[in-house]
């Protein structure tokens, strides 16, 4: 399928070491394809020469006047984008360049077509490969869909779709979970593409185990709230159930009687199920979308 132009965002901070062959890379790539593009990297307040590295380039740079996050300059770039065709990646080398036609050319019949991770090799690998794959499980039993990687940040979508949701994305670590539950949790068509994954050319990354996990976590649920609360109301509901029921049959059979806290637990799970019910049903009736502004703020070209 021909596309009259695509805009790769490439999102950096204190990136100087791998920016510029990041650049090249998917340049050359892009060129070979044959595909029109638009160019954007947004420096998120580096403190190195990432900013001169970019500029050197000669792509368009846009330039942060304070550190948002990562998420914070995807979303920069989405809004500056000329096409509706937006192709995200990082600056770190971690991901190749080549799958982005297949990509560009998957996206026809979907909303977004994302690049799977096939191995896990970023830092601290020990500690974050259990952790993400507990969130991936997590996310994907709330979603009711199987997600082969919930967080890669090569992905190629619609810029008209993703402003949908755009009040629920965060600017942090977090955006690439948020947007891709947001896409299935609203049945929009999402495709996964396998692809390599590589250690860091150099930088240090942002990445903070504890509260970007919290982060990771709690969107997760704010997420599936929103969109399908009873994924999370009916199991607390049925726990709730089962102890109070548990605890009502173990007290009938040892006392020959049902105990007040056996009745107030029960009737707590009726409460816990009505008001996800009273949840769903908000759902349904109305689901009102934050403005989307209409230009980046606080930006330097």
């Amino acid at each position: 399928m021909k596309y009259d132009l695509v805009s790769v965002i490439l999102p950096c901070y204190n990136e100087e070491e791998s920016l510029a062959e990041e650049i090249r890379k998917i340049r050359e790539t892009m060129d070979k394809s044959k595909i029109p593009y638009e160019f954007i990297v947004i420096d998120d307040a580096s403190t190195d020469k990432t900013y001169e590295v970019a500029k050197a380039a000669g792509v368009t740079v846009l330039r942060h006047e304070r550190n948002k996050g990562v998420g914070g300059g995807r979303k920069t770039g989405i809004l500056a984008a000329k096409s509706d065709i937006i192709i995200t990646s990082d600056a770190d080398g971690t991901y190749p360049a080549h799958p982005i036609p297949e990509m560009i050319e998957a996206l026809h019949d979907q909303d977004m077509v994302v690049g799977a991770r096939v191995a896990e090799r970023g830092t601290a690998f020990f500690l974050r490969y259990p952790v993400k794959l507990m969130i991936r499980k997590l996310a994907s039993y709330m979603a009711g869909y199987r997600i082969p990687d919930l967080n890669s940040g090569l992905r190629v979508f619609k810029k008209s779709v993703a402003l949908k949701y755009f009040y629920l994305l965060p600017d942090t670590h977090s955006w690439e979970s948020t947007i891709t539950l947001a896409f299935l949790c609203n049945h929009q068509k999402v495709k996964y593409i396998p692809i390599e994954y590589f250690k860091r050319s150099g930088g240090v990354s942002s990445f903070h185990p504890i509260k970007d996990t919290y982060n990771y976590i709690s969107l997760i649920i704010r997420t599936i709230l929103y969109f399908n609360p009873l994924r999370i109301f009916l199991p607390v509901t049925f726990g709730i159930f089962v102890i109070g029921l548990a605890k009502a049959i173990f007290d009938f059979t040892r006392f020959q009687r049902i105990g007040v806290m056996d009745a107030l637990v029960i009737l707590t799970g009726v409460v816990v199920l009505m008001a996800g019910l009273l949840a769903n049903l908000m759902v349904v009736l109305s689901r009102k979308l934050d403005p989307i502004p209409s230009e980046p703020q606080g930006l330097k070209k």
